[in-house]
């Protein structure tokens, strides 16, 4: 793989790291996670001023037609951060219209979309699914009108400030089926849906929606009907890379912040730094960083793969991501003591969202029992 940038890549990444450096301090986001919503609306025009929001979506809906190492460049930025705006949910649900829509559904929302004037997300989690995609029990009904969608979904990001939700239901088949998953696009605002808002461990907002009778028109009906799977899997590694892209933010900024720590802090006389044993955890810290970049860069590179390259690799990133974000975060905390935990210093809030990040679609445990399952599905075809 050629992990050189281009020029306007590295003209994004340069201007991405001024706007962290300038205009994201951790004493803004601190203000920001303070406030009622949990993030900020000026803060999400700016993201739409400067293209971000745009970024990846066609050229003929007011995108640029960017690729998902234009995303990874991102998702390190807002890593490193530790941004609360809904940048993510946003964007991939953009992206799943984009993918999937309707022409009436790609030229209604996306061009509102890179304006910063909608948000999205997607409404799949349900209660004992256990990261299991095709597990959807909630189910959409053919009615007069079109479908009418009841059922309840959990840890829905951005969930009580979306716009819009893309909706898992069942049409056909039982719960745990491959077949019979549909996607919908539900206005947030329709009658008949209930909101349990809450902030997540990491301090990013979602909420448990609810839907009892909620009337849809079949134009709310995103791309084909009992087949909605394939586009869940899509999404799913979509998001896996773009997460590996920001723990590997994230892992940086960790690195960055403890050696200047161990510069600075003095024990017995003399900087921590000094000591070869603090040195050696540094190091080990930097190579378990490292190969995490790798796995990104990896992952971000295959997501145009047939499925089950893609499938494969993403799990392979995300259980090495998480496995390394674990490490990194942990030997962090421990090279400051007793402050790396305290609210008032960003090493704790950095550890606290790379968790976030590793139980997000399946920890590093299931992304390795996946891949292993995958090795030995692929042995078994070729015996």
């Amino acid at each position: 793989m050629n992990f050189d940038f281009s020029e306007e890549q590295t003209q994004l990444d340069d201007m991405l790291q001024r706007f962290i450096r300038n205009d994201y301090s951790f004493e803004v986001r601190q203000r920001i996670l303070e406030s009622a919503d949990g993030f900020s609306r000026s803060i999400w025009q700016q993201f739409a001023e400067l293209g971000l929001l745009a970024l990846t979506l066609p050229e003929e809906y007011d995108g640029f037609g960017g690729s998902a190492l234009d995303t990874l460049l991102v998702m390190q930025s807002l890593g490193r951060g530790l941004v609360l705006e809904p940048y993510l949910p946003t964007v991939l649900g953009a992206g799943l219209i984009a993918q999937a829509g309707s022409d009436a559904q790609r030229s209604s929302l996306l061009p509102k979309v890179a304006a910063g004037e909608c948000l999205l997300t997607l409404a799949h989690s349900e209660p004992h699914s256990r990261y299991q995609l095709q597990h959807v029990s909630s189910h959409a009904e053919e009615s007069a009108a079109g479908y009418k969608l009841n059922g309840n979904k959990s840890v829905v990001l951005a969930g009580q400030h979306a716009d819009y939700f893309i909706v898992s239901a069942r049409t056909t088949g039982q719960p745990s089926d491959a077949d019979g998953i549909s996607l919908f696009l539900v206005d947030s605002k329709q009658a008949g849906i209930t909101q349990i808002p809450y902030r997540n461990h990491d301090g990013q907002s979602a909420a448990d929606i609810g839907f009892s009778n909620v009337e849809l028109s079949k134009d709310a009906l995103i791309g084909d009907l009992n087949k909605g799977l394939s586009l869940l899997e899509l999404y799913r590694d979509t998001a896996i890379a773009a997460l590996c892209a920001e723990a590997v933010g994230i892992m940086d900024a960790l690195i960055n912040e403890t050696g200047e720590y161990l510069k600075t802090r003095k024990q017995f006389g003399v900087p921590l730094g000094i000591f070869q044993a603090l040195q050696h955890r540094m190091a080990d810290m930097l190579l378990h960083t490292e190969q995490a970049r790798s796995m990104a860069y990896l992952a971000a590179g295959k997501l145009d793969a047939d499925s089950a390259t893609r499938a494969r690799t993403m799990a392979a990133a995300k259980t090495l991501t998480g496995q390394s974000a674990r490490f990194v975060g942990q030997q962090s905390v421990q090279l400051h003591g007793g402050i790396g935990v305290t609210e008032e210093l960003i090493i704790g809030h950095y550890f606290k969202r790379l968790t976030l990040i590793n139980t997000t679609l399946g920890d590093a445990d299931f992304h390795l029992g996946r891949f292993s399952d995958m090795m030995v599905q692929e042995e078994l075809c070729k015996s």
